[in-house]
């Protein structure tokens, strides 16, 4: 039976589309024990590039400041012939010298989600709390897709 790879793949619109309106984002470092470091994470994209914005001292800023190697999933659907995902492998340039542009990161991100609690956050409030995260923007190296709604019931 051939492969139906080629037939469940998103096209680069339909990407841009399913990152643009994808919710949670798993992000998956490489912890200081060799073990995958996975987390949850708000984010946006920005010039084509997935950009979120963390605590500059957690976990996973320290792991990707030693290895820039991050794979990030997003997916969707609940029965079988409706999933379909998204997953970039990529380098993560991790940006934690430029408040101004966490600010900017952060209230892109507050647009997308505006009941979170940092969302709600008077500005200045938010514009102390740039100063104590990083920006980490997402540079795909692969990415692949799969979408199980194109094949319409057939498997």
């Amino acid at each position: 039976m051939p492969s139906q790879r080629t037939a469940i793949t998103l096209t680069e619109e339909e990407q841009a589309k399913f990152l643009e309106d994808g919710w949670t984002l798993q992000v998956a470092s490489i912890g200081p024990s060799g073990w995958p470091h996975l987390a949850a994470m708000w984010y946006r994209v920005i010039n084509g590039l997935v950009h979120f914005t963390t605590y500059a001292k957690s976990q996973k800023i320290l792991n990707l400041k030693r290895d820039p190697r991050v794979t990030c999933m997003l997916e969707a659907g609940k029965d079988y012939a409706d999933l379909q995902g998204l997953v970039i492998q990529g380098d993560a340039e991790v940006i934690d010298d430029d408040p101004e542009l966490t600010l900017e990161v952060m209230q892109a991100v507050n647009a997308k989600y505006p009941n979170s609690p940092m969302a709600q956050a008077p500005l200045e409030q938010v514009r102390k709390m740039a100063t104590k995260r990083a920006t980490v923007r997402i540079h795909p190296k692969r990415i692949y897709t799969w979408d199980h709604t194109k094949l319409s019931g057939r498997y």
